[in-house]
C-alpha cells in the first residue's frame, strides 16, 4: 500500500469490547487497540486504519450462540430494535474504505441500530 501511494484498511471489531463480554469482547477490544496504533503508525504513509464494530448481526454463529431469551432483550432496548444483516455492514465498510472517508483514520465505526451510544 505504501509502495502504491496508500490506501485503507478496515478492520472487523464488535461491540462487545465495549460490554465487558468475557474473553470475546477482550480479543475485539484489543483489535480497538491495534487500529489505533496501526492508524498513527501507517498514517505517514498514507494509509488509514479504521474499524467496524457491528451489533447483534444474524449470522449462524449468533444463532448457535447466542440465546433467544437474551437476544431479544438486547433487542428490545435498541432503538432500531432488529438484528443486524452482514449486509448492513457492507455500507459502513465500503465508506471507510472510499475517498470520501480521506480524513478518517484511528476510528471504530459501531454499525449496531444505536445499541451502544456514547455521549
Amino acid at each position: 500500500m505504501a509502495e502504491r501511494g496508500g490506501g485503507a484498511i478496515v478492520n472487523q471489531s464488535s461491540t462487545a469490547a465495549w460490554m465487558g463480554a468475557g474473553y470475546y469482547g477482550i480479543a475485539k477490544l484489543a483489535m480497538h487497540g491495534i487500529t489505533h496504533s496501526l492508524a498513527r503508525e501507517l498514517g505517514p504513509k498514507k494509509i488509514r486504519v479504521n474499524a467496524i464494530a457491528p451489533g447483534p448481526t444474524d449470522t449462524e454463529a449468533t444463532r448457535k450462540q447466542v440465546p433467544e431469551v437474551f437476544l431479544n432483550a438486547i433487542l428490545s432496548q435498541m432503538p432500531l430494535s432488529r438484528m443486524g444483516s452482514a449486509e448492513d455492514m457492507v455500507g459502513a465498510a465500503l465508506f471507510l474504505l472510499s475517498d470520501e472517508a480521506s480524513w478518517i483514520t484511528g476510528q471504530i465505526l459501531a454499525v449496531d441500530g444505536g445499541m451502544i451510544m456514547r455521549t
